[in-house]
């Protein structure tokens, strides 16, 4: 495990790297219908869909309040490989701190990791399954 004591923030107070979820990053559900549930949150809720889904649901971190996180919301069409080998119709997207302490922790309890933990601009993701077949997103932002 990474050494805490020599970690500090901004205001020089040691940073808690524990492997833990630290929020929601986001929510994903299947729809029977995709183009109108889009067209029908759009028009009733305002939520604006890209092809990413919606980011637009903003906070700050009580415990940086300079750090802005953000969740993201997406219907996909019902059936859509992205859940497998979940039979759910939703999946979450937790985000985390130290996605790489997580995982080991996760495997020493034996927990079901579907993947190997891919990097993009935007932070670090797996998948992983829980005790009741769901599908679990796990995102640590860059």
């Amino acid at each position: 495990m990474e050494d805490q004591k020599n970690q500090t923030d901004k205001s020089n107070q040691p940073i808690n790297t524990t492997p833990k979820v630290t929020g929601i990053g986001g929510i994903f559900f299947f729809s029977d219908n995709l183009k109108e549930t889009k067209e029908w949150y759009t028009k009733n809720l305002g939520i604006e869909i890209n092809d990413w889904g919606s980011s637009g649901f903003e906070s700050r971190n009580i415990n940086r309040p300079d750090e802005i996180n953000s969740l993201q919301w997406k219907p996909f069409k019902k059936g859509d490989e992205y859940f497998s080998p979940s039979k759910k119709d939703f999946m979450i997207n937790y985000q985390v701190q130290n996605i790489e302490g997580l995982v080991n922790k996760l495997k020493e309890n034996g927990v079901t990791i579907l993947d190997s933990i891919a990097t993009y601009d935007y932070g670090k993701f797996v998948h992983i399954m829980d005790a009741e077949g769901n599908k679990i997103e796990l995102w640590e932002p860059s």
